[in-house]
């Protein structure tokens, strides 16, 4: 009893804490489960009411609800609002609405700050419910235990809505048969504003009152939004009580948790997000199933088979013919057999981008340089010879702030190229490439602070770190496919997060690491502390593991790991080893990232949580999205672009720089769908499909694309 005693007021709080992240969960569950629309930006509609409520509160009866009314509506136009904005992407997949919602929610935030001021707003509740109550022998506050009741209530009504009325009845048919629902009259995508307008009322409506328990202030919609996630992931899509039961564990180990095993607390969440996510893509199988007629013949063989169709209605003695044969990616793997003549017929339908072309640029480039020796070559190499004489002469165009900055953009950049290989190579898109990236700059940070400070040592050894780091966490991550792995990868870096707020001996905590010697960029040298020698340094190196890095994608492994992304039911039933490619990817992109760190450390000196969390991880998806998701030269230039748009560009207009990195976020989803790639034109052995097209989601290659309500088609 004594400890029950001790630990109540915690329990209870843990319960009201809990159910108001169940009222927001319960939109951001309808909008992803329903709608079909991966809400980045849910966190900023729960702002949007909080800050509503909390400007028109007036400490009465009347305040709270004309607050209550306000904020509701206000939320509900921004969800409503949202829909509009997703409907041309509903065909392309979660990545583009995860970066859409993302910019939409930076733009909202800052409008959010400019309206309200940057500081936490007080807020005032009537005095019936700003007083305290005996609960057990404890006093409580009153509007908590009023707030629960509330809450258990919108929990009953909102199951009543869903499962025994037409709207409800809608609702669900909007998910699971639109076409049905189209032929009894209703319209799926009016079905669809309206549950993302529901959707946004309920974030609002938890804003408002929720306001007094997590007040609207800095920060408030990126906590709101990775709780909420975590009760999604824990709760399912499926059922309202069972995200009502998820949010209420989620809320007691945020506040009994801290108070029981403070420690662990940091970590539980995560943890269990990942542990569940992880448990689901073990039980789910992968797709090996080829369709009534059998298995299909390896995806390289149908490629070698499609080349050789061109190839033989090409005229004899046209230039590059063999050059352009190893170019299109149909280097033979082990153990194929020649296609057969359906496969000849069938063409490009299984290959699904399985040959990209090298760096994701086209064959748009003057006929001259096809004419020189080895033209086709110098044809691939042109893009990353202009790019590194751009490179090299910054120093003497640049002073030495933008060196410094130009100097940022290349350890991004490398963060980047390691999200192309997993995210265009592999085929697995992620949120969580900043957890190697922060193992390879606490490396660096501490080898430097232990007097390991020669360059080469720290690259190596925080490349090895980051390698080995990603060998342990990759299992959790190849199995899965698409969304999933977004939200594992996601998990995995807010988990790392956390271990690095946690052990200051390490990382100093929030505070970070500073004041450690400086590299050296050469045995029995000199500490690098002019901004053009750490320039020049992280220059030599990005060299490097770009060269090393694009060698290897145009080597027969680069190749079996597209035609494992592009159809990996057919490798598999080829004999391939595919989850063996895709750890050997995940470990080798973690290498690269850890090397990123490195030289971000080495060139900005200093080391802070802020420069390895989810924004970082956020950005280094734009890079690539940017670039377009196969090309190495785009991912490179999408970094540097941000960075010059974050600390350069906003530096003319301060205190926007969430606002400029917003409208970037929504102007590269809308205007390059297939990134810098796409707009030379280059495309994938010939079938239409841009090297910069988004990847595929959580369904087979076989299987058919999204229907504009975000769900599979029958």
């Amino acid at each position: 009893m004594d400890l029950l005693d001790a630990h109540l007021i915690p329990a209870v709080d843990g319960v009201a804490f809990g159910l108001l992240l169940f009222v927001v969960a319960a939109g951001l569950s309808l909008a992803f489960g329903t709608a079909g629309v991966l809400n980045l930006s849910h966190g900023t509609l729960y702002a949007i009411g909080a800050y509503t409520g909390a400007e028109l509160s007036d400490g009465t009866w009347g305040g709270l609800a004309l607050g209550l009314a306000a904020g509701t509506a206000a939320a509900c136009v921004a969800g409503a609002g949202l829909s509009a904005a997703t409907a041309p992407l509903a065909r392309r997949g979660h990545l583009a609405q995860a970066l859409l919602t993302f910019g939409l929610a930076l733009i909202g935030g800052d409008l959010l700050i400019q309206l309200f001021g940057a500081d936490e707003l007080p807020v005032r509740v009537p005095e019936a419910l700003d007083s305290s109550v005996m609960l057990l022998g404890h006093r409580y506050p009153a509007y908590r235990l009023c707030f629960i009741v509330m809450a258990v209530l919108l929990a009953a009504f909102g199951t009543w809505v869903l499962t025994r009325t037409r709207m409800g009845a809608a609702v669900r048919a909007a998910a699971d048969d639109p076409q049905m629902l189209a032929a009894t009259g209703r319209n799926p995508r009016a079905v669809h504003t309206g549950v993302l307008a529901a959707a946004g009322a309920l974030a609002g409506a938890a804003g408002v009152l929720g306001a007094p328990i997590i007040g609207p202030g800095p920060g408030t919609s990126e906590n709101v939004l990775m709780l909420s996630l975590v009760v999604v992931v824990l709760g399912g899509l499926r059922s309202l009580w069972a995200t009502f039961f998820a949010a209420v564990a989620v809320g007691e180990v945020q506040t009994l948790g801290v108070s029981l095993v403070p420690d662990l607390a940091p970590y539980l969440l995560f943890a269990a997000m990942a542990a569940v996510l992880v448990l689901r893509s073990r039980f789910a199988e992968p797709a090996t199933a080829h369709g009534p007629e059998g298995p299909a013949p390896d995806p390289v063989a149908r490629l070698r088979g499609h080349l050789a169709g061109r190839l033989r209605r090409r005229p004899r003695g046209t230039p590059g013919t063999a050059e352009a044969a190893e170019a299109s990616g149909t280097a033979e793997a082990p153990g194929t057999a020649e296609a057969s003549g359906a496969d000849r017929a069938a063409g490009t339908a299984g290959t699904d981008r399985a040959g990209a072309a090298p760096h994701g640029y086209g064959n748009r480039v003057p006929k001259w340089i096809g004419r020189l020796p080895g033209g086709t070559a110098w044809r691939q190499a042109a893009p990353l010879l202009v790019l590194l004489v751009v490179l090299i002469s910054l120093p003497a165009l640049l002073d030495a702030y933008s060196i410094s900055l130009a100097g940022s953009a290349l350890a991004l950049g490398l963060l980047a190229v390691s999200v192309t290989i997993l995210t265009g190579y592999a085929g697995l898109p992620t949120l969580g490439q900043t957890a190697p990236f922060a193992v390879g700059a606490y490396a660096t940070a501490n080898l430097a602070d232990a007097g390991w400070t020669v360059g080469p040592v720290q690259i190596v050894l925080s490349a090895l770190a980051a390698a080995v780091f990603s060998a342990v966490v990759g299992p959790a991550v190849i199995r899965a496919r698409g969304t999933t792995v977004l939200m594992i990868t996601l998990a995995i870096g807010e988990l790392t997060g956390a271990v690095v707020n946690q052990l200051k001996s390490v990382t100093g905590g929030a505070d970070g690491l500073v004041g450690f010697p400086a590299t050296r960029a050469l045995w029995g040298g000199e500490g690098m502390l002019e901004e053009s020698e750490l320039y020049n340094y992280a220059l030599v190196v990005a060299v490097v593991a770009v060269s090393v890095t694009l060698l290897v994608l145009r080597s027969p492994a680069g190749k079996l790991l597209t035609g494992t992304r592009g159809a990996e039911a057919r490798m598999r039933a080829s004999g391939h080893p595919v989850g063996r490619y895709l750890l050997v990817a995940h470990i080798c992109a973690g290498a690269l990232a850890g090397v990123g760190g490195s030289l971000m450390v080495t060139v900005q000196q200093y080391l802070s949580p802020a420069d390895v969390g989810f924004e970082i991880a956020a950005f280094a998806l734009l890079a690539v999205v940017i670039g377009g998701t196969t090309s190495v030269i785009g991912a490179l230039l999408g970094a540097g672009l941000i960075v010059a748009t974050r600390d350069w560009v906003a530096g003319s207009w301060p205190g926007h720089g969430p606002l400029l990195l917003g409208v970037l976020f929504v102007a590269t989803v809308y205007v390059l769908p297939r990134g810098l790639a796409g707009l030379r034109g280059g495309n994938d052995s010939g079938n239409g499909r841009s090297s910069g097209a988004p990847v595929p989601e959580d369904r087979p290659p076989s299987a058919p694309a999204p229907n504009p309500a975000g769900k599979v088609s029958p």
